[in-house]
């Protein structure tokens, strides 16, 4: 298990972005949330084994369809157990 903080800068908001990474998400076990940002970016937290996690990389390099996935930066992080994926609704800072 392994714990990931990603974060997706380009055309990723208004695209079903986050809609679409928990698709994603639930279908390959992972757990975490994702939330948009202020500054336009996705924010990504997302806990699982090594094959889904890459899953879920490798969409965050294209997005869902209207998306244009610019830079994608992930560091690994603390695990902290989350129990599903959730999508954040309000705007975090």
């Amino acid at each position: 298990m392994k714990h990931l903080n990603i974060s997706i800068r380009g055309k990723v908001q208004g695209v079903f972005f986050r809609l679409t990474a928990k698709a994603v998400a639930d279908q390959v076990g992972v757990k975490g949330f994702v939330v948009n940002q202020k500054d336009g970016s996705v924010y990504i937290e997302a806990e699982g084994d090594d094959f889904a996690l890459d899953s879920m990389m490798d969409f965050c390099q294209e997005g869902p369809e209207d998306a244009n996935v610019e830079a994608v930066e992930v560091e690994e992080g603390e695990l902290k157990g989350f129990s599903n994926f959730e999508v954040i609704k309000r705007v975090q800072s």
